[in-house]
Order: structure tokens, then C-alpha cells, then sequence
């Protein structure tokens, strides 16, 4: 029989015609704090509506601290902005402030800590677009993300929420549940646990089935099936997976539930990433990892990398590639290794087409010299195909990109060569 167990959700405070001329808006995405977000249904008392769960992550590390009387204190805002699918009607929209406050100068640059926030909204079912605006309130830097979000109709006689990632505390009790919006999954932290909700509208309890299943990109590599007694109401469920040793790379971990008839009456599943020591939580792939160095390593220390025995060795190469190249190895941080794959990330989100972007021209010319102070855009030019200049006032350069198809595809008009060839940092 399933015991009634009390969850408590922890925010974790320790853990010419149309000439666009702009400052390049990569600045501010490359400088800007980073949050992590999740959104969640749950079934709500509320007839013809879902609870929404936002939750809004965000590490110390990527909001400013200033010294106060009182110790070390950040403070940042979010706006949760809901709006239709095409984004022509806003919903509902919450706006919040947070304050983080530190003893230690430690604390508020570990990689480790972060503060979560969770807002519940009540929508009926359907797609919707979420917009999720954060600025940190000392720096004035800011966040934004949009995401298409299925509200799901949890009104059925059984019903099943979606799965929350969660951590396994060290001294904290056995059900308390702390979210992990990240979805980053380090195999030297404790294990790998989820937390999920059955609602069944039945008088009487019921025995079911949940099977849990665990994915890589190719193959079920956990798999087992456990059975309750599902009482009415909302049944809270935890589980601990009891191998949580995974390779670098995405996964799916999902929940089924499936009757005394063996027929599969809903499921939930989530994404997640299994992170080696040492590297930034955007290298899910290393074999790729390693072919994004193209810029920055020659050949035969691209082909050392590569010929390591396995994603372990393979791994360790890596590391010790960019260990060479840090400036403060004294400390955690290795700000060119950071920073190197902070523009790789940045290129693949706005520079893809057919291809990734970071082996785009744009993506090429953003990655060896970094940033530019200008970008002047002519995308709808009468007599001439869309094009962009992008200026580096250090360098004393302009750069023309050239979209030949009309499909963003920006070709770079004057190769690099000679010195320009060289990562800047």
C-alpha cells in the first residue's frame, strides 16, 4: 500500500530602406545572467483548468553581488508573460523580485548554489507561449526565452503530471524533493531522483502499475515496473533510481501507467544531461565537443583528442587541452573555456539553418574574434540581397556576411586569413 507521504517543494537560496543599425545583440546574450527553467502541469481543483508550475533557477554565479552592510546581496526580477500559441493575446502575466543574500564572497561565486523561484498559474488546456524575462536589478542585464508549452487536460478519471527532476539531499529527509531545473545530472553528485503525481478521481483504491524507463539516444538502458495502490485524490510519488552512472550525453527518463490489463493508460517523460566534472553544462556530446575546437587547437591536438580510447580518456584529453589555455588556474573558473563555448552556444541558437551554427561563417567570424562593437542588418534591401557588416573597432575591420538564397544562409565575402585566423578572448 502506498503511504501518504507530505512533500515539501525546497527553494534552495544556498544551492536606407530598411537599415537596422544596432549594437550587436551578442554582447548582451554572452554577458547576460543565465537561468534555467521548467515548466510543469498538475491537475488543479479548479473545473476545465490545469496547474501550471513555473520554476525559474538561477545560479549565484551569473548575477552581480554587491557588499552591503548585511553581507553580500544580489537582487534580480522575472516577468512570466503567457500568451496564445502566436503570441497575439497575453494571458496572464506575473512579475516578481528576489533578493539573494551571502555571508561569503565563496558562497556567492560557487558553481554549485542558486536560488529557485516557482509561480503556479491556472490555464485551460491547449498550447501556449511562455516568455520568461530576467534582469538582474544591480547590473541591469537581462534574459529573455520563449517557449511553446502543451497544457495538458488532466480532468480524466486517472491522470498523471509531469515529472519533476529532482536531487538526493545529503541530511535532508527521505521524501523532501528539491527541484533540479537544470536537468543537469553529474555523475559525482548522489543520485538521480523524480518526483511525479497520479490523481484519480476513483472511490476506490486501485492497484496499477508504473514502469520507469530510462533512454540515451538509442537504447533502453533501464527499465523496471513497480506496483501501487492508488488511492482517490492525489497520490504524490517518489522515486530513486538505483544506477545513476551515466556517459556525457542526453537522456529521457519516462513514467507509464498501465492497469491490471496491462494497457497503458497515460505517460510522462522529461529530458535530462549527464555532465563530466569539469565541463560546461552545454557539452553534452564530447566526440563533438572536441571537433568545436577547430578554431582555437591544431590538428594533431584535435587528432589526440579524438584518438582517446574511450568518452572517459577522450574526456580527460579534453580537460587538460583547456587547462593549458587557463588564465587563473588557480581558481574554478577558466574564463577562455567558458567563454569559447558561451560563443559556440550563442552561434548554434541563432546562426542554424541546414547547418550547426557555430560552423557557419557567422558563427566562425563570432568564435576566433569574439564579439563586434557594430552590426548594421540590411535584411529586406530593395536592389540587393540581405546582408550584414559587422565592425570590430580593435581590429580596424569590417566584415560583409552575404545571404545568397535569401534563407539566411550568410556567407562571409572576404575569407579570413593570416592573423585574423587567431581565437581572441
Amino acid at each position: 500500500m502506498l503511504a501518504k507521504v507530505i512533500l515539501t517543494i525546497i527553494f534552495l537560496l544556498t544551492i536606407s530602406s530598411y537599415a537596422q543599425q544596432e549594437i550587436f545583440s551578442v554582447q548582451k546574450k554572452l554577458s547576460d545572467p543565465v537561468y534555467y527553467k521548467d515548466f510543469f502541469n498538475f491537475v488543479s481543483n479548479k473545473s476545465g483548468q490545469t496547474k501550471v508550475d513555473i520554476f525559474i533557477q538561477v545560479p549565484y554565479k551569473n548575477v552581480q553581488f554587491i557588499n552591503l552592510d548585511k553581507g553580500l546581496t544580489a537582487k534580480y526580477s522575472v516577468t512570466v508573460s503567457i500568451y496564445d500559441s502566436s503570441k497575439s493575446l497575453l494571458i496572464v502575466e506575473k512579475t516578481w523580485n528576489e533578493t539573494i543574500v551571502v555571508d561569503d564572497y565563496n558562497i556567492a561565486t560557487s558553481k554549485d548554489n542558486y536560488n529557485l523561484s516557482k509561480k503556479s498559474f491556472y490555464l485551460k488546456p491547449g498550447p501556449y507561449l511562455i516568455r520568461t524575462d530576467l534582469e538582474d536589478l544591480d547590473s541591469h542585464k537581462k534574459s529573455t526565452s520563449e517557449n511553446i508549452f502543451d497544457v495538458k487536460d488532466l480532468s480524466g478519471e486517472i491522470s498523471l503530471s509531469d515529472i519533476i527532476m529532482a536531487t538526493i539531499p545529503d541530511t535532508l529527509t527521505t521524501n523532501t524533493i528539491i527541484p533540479n531545473i537544470s536537468r543537469n545530472i553529474s555523475s559525482s553528485k548522489k543520485g538521480l531522483r523524480i518526483y511525479f503525481e497520479i490523481n484519480s478521481m476513483d472511490s476506490v483504491s486501485k492497484g496499477m502499475y508504473v514502469e520507469y524507463k530510462v533512454k540515451d539516444a538509442e537504447n533502453v538502458i533501464f527499465q523496471i515496473e513497480k506496483k501501487y495502490d492508488i488511492k482517490q485524490g492525489i497520490n504524490q510519488l517518489v522515486y530513486d533510481f538505483p544506477d545513476t552512472t551515466f556517459d556525457l550525453g542526453a537522456y529521457s527518463v519516462s513514467v507509464t501507467l498501465i492497469d491490471d490489463n496491462l494497457k497503458s493508460i497515460a505517460s510522462s517523460s522529461k529530458t535530462f544531461y549527464a555532465q563530466a566534472k569539469g565541463l560546461p553544462t552545454i557539452i553534452t556530446d564530447i566526440d563533438k565537443a572536441i571537433k568545436q575546437t577547430m578554431y582555437i587547437a591544431t590538428p594533431d591536438e584535435i587528432d589526440y583528442m579524438e584518438e582517446g580510447k574511450d568518452q572517459t580518456e577522450k574526456t580527460k584529453r579534453f580537460l587538460e587541452f583547456w587547462k593549458k589555455k587557463d588564465p587563473s588556474p588557480n581558481n574554478e573558473e577558466n574564463e577562455i573555456f567558458d567563454e569559447y563555448y558561451g560563443r559556440v552556444a550563442y552561434a548554434n541558437a541563432n546562426f542554424s539553418n541546414y547547418r550547426e551554427g557555430w560552423i557557419s561563417d557567422r558563427g566562425m567570424v563570432l568564435i576566433l574574434l569574439g564579439v563586434p562593437n557594430n552590426v548594421d542588418r540590411h535584411p529586406f534591401e530593395y536592389d540587393s540581397k540581405p546582408y550584414e557588416i559587422w565592425e570590430y573597432y580593435n581590429l580596424n575591420k569590417s566584415f560583409i556576411f552575404l545571404d545568397e538564397t535569401g534563407f539566411g544562409d550568410y556567407r562571409l565575402m572576404t575569407p579570413l586569413t593570416g592573423d585574423l585566423y587567431r581565437y581572441r578572448y
